[in-house]
């Protein structure tokens, strides 16, 4: 991987200087918007480092998915278990670690997890308008869970017609993929008045079994081959040979999203919204535990998610110099989440299903003020989730039906939470722009066990209240024109949620999570430094940071004690006892850079690069804390002229030693190679051309090589060489 950095810095200094002393070009880098709730921004005059996928990248990058999008941006990590998910990872954080939010409603609720989630795949990559990534602690903007960042998925807005006349719009969108045999269509009206406006989006997706790559990573063997997989026949498991041990059997699934927006624009200056969401999956087959080895066998018969279900409604209303001289923007939404789970055990006949099902309310609404060289962002939001967790087996021969224990109590589960917020950000001259903010909330969870004869608990009932504070503050400082200082403090929390309370499952073989009622928010501080370069004809951008974060009262999975015993019998096995705790001291630290400039005429170079170090502090003595990713990035050219765009580039990750694993936990040491997982690089082509008028003709070559590798701490092994191809035609 060595030679690949060189490559990346002798590329930049290159790309500098071709760009310092070439200034009489045309092509320049566009000015970058951040746009959400409580953003509108040129992305220069934010010091916390952020990035954002546009419109335009989604639609010439084509991915399959959000995933997909995210982890091939070269700006995140992303784990995967199956073809149907995909767990984003912001500065070492994961899952119920960072924010996921959509059109500005938090997307996390109280069953988000620690360990590796698929919520992002429910929101539509075609629906998109942009992506904005916020790097670092986000709680003091976002609220709770924001330690790694969060992600702002922002949708498309229905389009109003700028004359007295109606105006109508459609796009179509297909393409085909070749590895995994995927069909996917999108379409999208759009209707619109002077004050009056709809916008109608609908996808299908159908995506076959997963081929990996056939060529031998250089740095490592073959691995992760499907020889072998479990098939019923007359409701008897039989192992049967792989026929194609590329092909990761049990991997496809298909995928349906709607979307509905209405506008509707009031004489007095008030802006209603009607925003409706909602997506919906088959089963997913959980491909990790399908190959999870017994014996000389297989561990499972069968493992699947149920159909992964998110329905979101969004009210909102906007009305400038509402009180205050300030603009308001209200949100009501309100959201029903359900997944389920569904395993049996190779030559065991009772299907086990877990059920769980999510209402979310809320009410956010801001208020923003504009003065001459400042600007004030102040609010309130109110969440309120509730969860039914249910459970039962089914044996496939006879129907018998048997209650088992749930993965969550079987009671009432909620949790309330209030908080009040303000941001303030001032430009003091020319060349230095400060901001400081400030968030206070309260949090009030409960969950009660109705039953507590499967398995039985040390107590009956949940109660829990926390109050949770967050400040941050930074500058940015231009030394000129052209170079900017940048430095930012923050602190960031994360209330437990009854997924880290009260849960009980099967973490991996031989081992099972089990409650803990006396565990506390975790909280961090993290600072962070470095510097942008704006060359002053737009033709060159580099950005550098350095970030060190501390975490205290971190809540890791560990060893523990079940009523005094530190194993059990769980599913017929004997397990060891894990559970979530809080244990004492973390800290993550790490540095990035991003880069982009124009070789030539048209010719964009870009480069990005992350490294992230995380260690648990305990007993003076210092272990590895799981979600680390190994440094990866991207770097690429594109040729953009006209009618037409051609991009190349190669996406990169270092090893990930053993030793660097946290054991037992969530990096999944038990789907990685002996050693660790190797480092790998794959070299992908792509271009777009408007064959006409009202349509543009996209295709591609991803992994070019078939490199065979397989992504930290994932379950399943990369895509291998897909070639795809796509059309977007317009009306």
């Amino acid at each position: 991987m060595k030679k690949h950095l060189y490559f990346l810095v002798l590329c930049s200094f290159y790309g500098f200087a071709q760009n310092k002393s070439d200034s009489t070009k045309t092509s320049h880098l566009e000015e970058v918007m951040i746009i959400s709730q409580k953003y509108l921004k040129n992305k220069k005059n934010i010091s916390q480092k952020t990035e954002v996928i546009t419109k335009k990248e989604i639609e010439f990058q084509n991915f399959q998915n959000t995933a997909d999008l995210l982890s091939n941006s070269g700006n995140v990590a992303v784990q995967k278990s199956q073809q149907g998910g995909g767990s984003p990872v912001l500065r070492g954080f994961e899952a119920s670690r960072i924010l996921l939010l959509v059109d500005g409603v938090r997307m996390n609720n109280l069953i988000f997890r620690a360990g590796h989630l698929q919520n992002i795949i429910t929101v539509d990559e075609n629906m998109l308008e942009n992506t904005t990534i916020f790097y670092g602690s986000s709680s003091t903007l976002f609220g709770s869970d924001a330690l790694g960042g969060a992600i702002n998925l922002e949708t498309k807005k229905p389009l109003f017609s700028s004359i007295n006349k109606s105006l109508f719009n459609a796009n179509l969108n297909s393409r085909y993929s070749s590895v995994n045999e995927e069909k996917s269509l999108h379409v999208n009206l759009n209707y619109g008045l002077q004050n009056f406006a709809s916008l109608t989006s609908f996808s299908i997706n159908d995506f076959g079994d997963l081929k990996m790559g056939r060529r031998q990573n250089h740095n490592n063997a073959f691995f992760g081959e499907r020889d072998y997989y479990v098939q019923t026949n007359n409701v008897v498991d039989e192992l049967v040979a792989n026929n194609n041990k590329f092909i990761q059997k049990f991997t496809a699934y298909k995928q349906y999203d709607f979307m509905q927006k209405f506008s509707f624009k009031q004489k007095n200056g008030l802006t209603h919204d009607l925003n409706f969401q909602y997506s919906t999956t088959t089963d997913i087959p959980r491909y990790d535990r399908l190959t999870d080895v017994s014996g000389a066998g297989l561990k499972n018969a069968e493992w699947y998610y149920g159909p992964q279900k998110r329905l979101l409604g969004i009210y909102s209303l906007n009305k400038k110099k509402f009180i205050f001289n300030s603009d308001l923007s209200l949100d009501l939404s309100y959201q029903n989440i359900e997944e389920s789970r569904h395993n049996r055990k190779f030559g065991n006949y009772n299907l086990q299903n877990r059920i769980e099902k999510v209402s979310m309310f809320s009410i956010n609404s801001v208020l923003k003020r504009k003065f001459n060289k400042s600007e004030l962002l102040y609010g309130i939001e109110t969440y309120y989730d509730n969860l039914n967790s249910s459970a039962y087996s089914k044996n496939i021969n006879s129907g018998a039906i048997e209650t088992i224990d749930s993965r969550y109590p079987n009671g009432k589960n909620n949790m309330f939470r209030n908080d009040l917020f303000i941001h303030y950000n001032e430009s003091i001259n020319n060349k230095t722009n400060w901001s400081i903010g400030g968030r206070i909330g309260y949090t009030i969870l409960k969950s009660t066990i109705k039953d507590n004869s499967i398995f039985e608990l040390p107590f009956d009932s949940i109660n829990q209240s926390n109050l949770t504070y967050g400040l941050s503050t930074g500058i940015i400082h231009k030394t000129n024109d052209e170079f900017s200082l940048i430095a930012n403090l923050s602190t960031g929390f994360r209330v437990p949620n009854i997924d880290d309370l009260a849960k009980v499952f099967e973490s991996s073989a031989g081992s099972v999570v089990v409650p803990n009622e006396n565990i506390k928010p975790e909280k961090t501080l993290t600072a962070d430094f470095g510097f942008r370069i704006n060359s002053k004809n737009k033709r060159f951008e580099f950005e550098t940071n350095y970030y060190y974060t501390r975490l205290t009262d971190a809540i890791v999975k560990d060893k523990f004690t079940f009523n005094g015993a530190s194993e059990i019998i769980y599913d017929g096995v004997n397990s060891q006892v894990f559970a979530s705790q809080n244990k004492g001291k973390a800290f993550i630290t790490g540095v990035s850079f991003s880069m982009k400039t124009f070789i030539i005429e048209n010719l964009l170079f870009t480069s990005t690069f992350n490294s992230t170090l995380g260690r648990i502090i305990d007993d003076n003595k210092q272990t590895p804390l799981d979600h680390i990713p190994p440094f990866y990035g991207k770097i690429g050219l594109n040729y953009s002229k006209n009618n037409y765009s051609i991009e190349a580039y190669m996406l990169y990750n270092g090893k990930k030693n053993i030793d660097d694993y946290f054991l037992n936990g969530e990096d999944n040491e038990q789907y990685a190679p002996n050693g660790g997982m190797p480092a790998w690089e794959t070299y992908n082509f792509k271009t777009s051309l408007k064959v006409f008028k009202k349509a543009t003709f996209y295709a591609g070559v991803e992994n070019i090589l078939d490199t065979q590798y397989r992504t930290f701490a994932s379950g399943m092994n990369a895509p291998g060489r897909n070639l795809y191809g796509g059309l977007k035609y317009s009306l």
